[in-house]
């Protein structure tokens, strides 16, 4: 499946803000199929466990609070190309440099709280998929 599928979460402030439908709508428009979805919550364990890579990094502990603060829409999406499309879908990090039209142009409200999480690469989103959902939960 490397280079066709990709991993998303919906993040806390989306959730939150009302955007669970609109951001699928977006999502779902552009050519992915739903491979894998559940609404969930992470613990700080677990938001720590996914952005280990951060770790070293200064806003590392702000990421792991945001992220265990609400619920999440955790999401396994399935296109040709998809890691790339899918970041080209969502926008920059920071929304205020967001192309007019991404999912975060329209839906974050800032780099920290920034609507949507977006694999980097194709080894990621695998190993992204499978962190957060069994083999038997993808379809």
């Amino acid at each position: 499946m490397a280079g066709n599928i990709t991993f998303t979460m919906i993040k806390p402030d989306a959730v939150k803000n009302g955007h669970i439908g609109a951001i699928l709508n977006h999502i779902t428009s552009a050519g992915y199929n739903i491979v894998a979805m559940k609404y969930t919550k992470l613990s700080k364990e677990k938001a720590g466990e996914f952005y280990a890579v951060h770790k070293e990094r200064p806003f590392y502990g702000e990421l792991v609070d945001f992220m265990s603060s609400g619920p999440i829409v955790a999401a396994v999406l399935s296109k040709d190309n998809a890691v790339e499309d899918f970041r080209t879908l969502i926008g920059s990090t920071n929304p205020a440099e967001a192309a007019e039209g991404t999912v975060r142009k329209l839906y974050a409200t800032s780099i920290g709280e920034n609507a949507v999480h977006g694999s980097d690469s194709d080894e990621n989103a695998q190993i992204e998929a499978n962190f957060h959902f069994a083999a038997t939960e993808m379809f």
